[in-house]
């Protein structure tokens, strides 16, 4: 009898910095938090009301959570920016801007 393996391959979200050129994965469903400040976004309150780590979604806003209240109160309408402390990334890619 011929066993069989069978792989099951994960593709990891992936943040690319435009700016810096750097890409990072994370698993999906994380906070950006981490691979942002890693990559020198600055940080401040982290609690989504100082705006410090304002970011540019150039690419890939569709693969991030929905703007939570916090990013509404200091952003106004939803647009290309995000606040990088407030946000998660669903799956497949987002490219930034900081």
């Amino acid at each position: 009898m011929i066993g069989l393996l069978i792989a099951t391959i994960y593709i990891m979200a992936k943040l690319i910095f435009i700016n810096t050129k750097e890409e990072k994965e994370l698993s999906d469903g994380s906070p950006l938090v981490e691979c942002c400040e890693e990559a020198g976004v600055p940080f401040a309150c982290t609690e989504g009301v100082c705006g410090t780590c304002v970011v540019e979604v150039v690419e890939g806003m569709e693969n991030l959570s929905d703007f939570t209240q916090e990013e509404r109160d200091f952003l106004g309408d939803p647009g290309k920016e995000r606040l990088a402390c407030q946000c998660k990334i669903k799956g497949g890619c987002v490219k930034l801007i900081f």
